[in-house]
């Protein structure tokens, strides 16, 4: 994978939630400073930085130059600072390309941050800068093939992407057997896992019925069976196993896997199966194996589609998987002990770094209420954007202790 062993220093994320007084920066800068102090150093230490971060520039026209601003007060200027948007895969590239640096030998020390912040005085402009991340070329097909149901929906949602989520979620239900009533408890799962992480942006408990009642958004999709819109920033500090020795870092990279979506035919491998599959070759491990994990639930359906692209389950075991209590605080493999992006939240270009932060937490076993006892691998599965019938970014990064 890389020329040289890899390892996670220092992790930190500001709380997640709706700030509206809040800028990128003052975020980003909370990130920061904690993701050093917890590796013990300064940003004289840092020899490069990837700063994340999706649709700053449509809500506040700053473009080209996001992290140089967002970090100008941090004490990192001067080294390269390179910007990183791919979509809701932003953060996580971010930390792939970090790693990449350490590994490659270019540094000693490299810093990935992931700011973001969708709140907005009009929520309209936040559903469009995040409706931006499909092919625009082709877009007006698509939306013409939702509004006229082609999909088996209405398409009418003020989100784009939950448009898209709920037709994938009608063809997994079809080919599953799955309900909407095995989503609903996937969101009460990630409420109830929520509700211990005092970083989280939604901390109250909620009941399958509760998931069922709550706003229509786009059938069979609910309000609480979506991801919020929030604001956050989350950062990791990665080194050198030499590095790592000197500052007592034991979380190792065992695999960074990063591949973007094609014009997939029908029964050829999906994006992130085919990024887990590079992720488990690089580390030498399998599904058997993970400890806890964190995945990409911007909808309730996706957590369980998830796992079986994981490797977690055969195809069609979703929903029994989660019955089972496999996936809960608890059982065998715990998915999202942070509350997920349905509870803890997703301000979009900070996600893929908060899955780190959450993984690396358990690893180093500092999670309090919600700790995965003897957690030893964790895995972490980030997507970003649509492209056709394939996600357009997908990582997935193992970690173990």
């Amino acid at each position: 994978m890389f020329m040289r062993d890899v390892f996670v220093a220092g992790a930190s994320m500001t709380r997640f939630g709706k700030f509206p007084d809040t800028t990128v920066r003052a975020l980003a800068e909370e990130a920061t400073r904690g993701a050093l102090a917890d590796a013990g150093l300064g940003p004289a230490n840092v020899g490069m930085v990837f700063f994340a971060n999706a649709v700053q520039g449509v809500l506040t026209n700053q473009e080209m130059i996001r992290g140089q601003v967002a970090l100008r007060h941090t004490g990192l200027l001067g080294v390269p600072m390179v910007n990183v948007e791919n979509a809701c895969a932003s953060a996580s590239s971010a930390f792939y390309l970090a790693c990449m640096a350490v590994g490659s030998g270019c540094t000693e020390v490299a810093m990935a941050v992931g700011a973001e912040k969708l709140t907005h005085p009009d929520k309209s402009r936040t559903f469009a800068a995040i409706g931006t991340a499909v092919d625009q070329l082709e877009v007006g097909q698509l939306r013409k093939r939702m509004a006229a149901g082609q999909d088996g929906g209405s398409g009418a949602s003020r989100s784009f992407f939950m448009d898209i989520y709920a037709a994938g979620s009608r063809a997994y239900m079809s080919a599953s057997g799955a309900s909407a009533a095995d989503f609903a408890d996937v969101a009460v799962k990630s409420h109830r896992h929520a509700a211990l992480n005092p970083k989280a942006q939604y901390r109250s408990e909620v009941t399958r019925q509760e998931v069922l009642d709550s706003r229509p958004i786009a059938s069979p999709l609910t309000l609480l069976m979506c991801s919020p819109i929030g604001d956050g920033a989350a950062a990791l500090v990665v080194c050198s196993q030499e590095m790592a020795a000197r500052l007592g870092a034991v979380t190792r990279v065992r695999a960074a896997a990063l591949v973007s979506g094609r014009d997939r035919q029908p029964g050829e491998p999906t994006a992130d199966e085919r990024a887990v599959a590079l992720a488990y070759e690089q580390a030498g491990l399998g599904p058997e194996d993970l400890s806890v994990v964190e995945l990409h639930d911007a909808a309730a359906p996706a957590e369980l589609m998830a796992y079986e692209k994981l490797g977690l389950c055969k195809p069609g075991g979703g929903p029994a998987l989660l019955a089972s209590g496999t996936t809960a605080l608890g059982g065998s493999c715990p998915v999202n002990t942070s509350g997920g992006l349905l509870a803890k939240g997703h301000p979009i270009g900070a996600t893929g770094c908060a899955q780190l932060v959450e993984l690396t937490d358990q690893l180093r076993g500092r999670c309090g209420g919600r700790q995965v006892e003897g957690a030893q691998v964790a895995l972490a599965q980030n997507g970003g954007g649509s492209l056709g019938s394939d996600a357009a970014a997908m990582t997935v990064t193992i970690l173990s202790r």
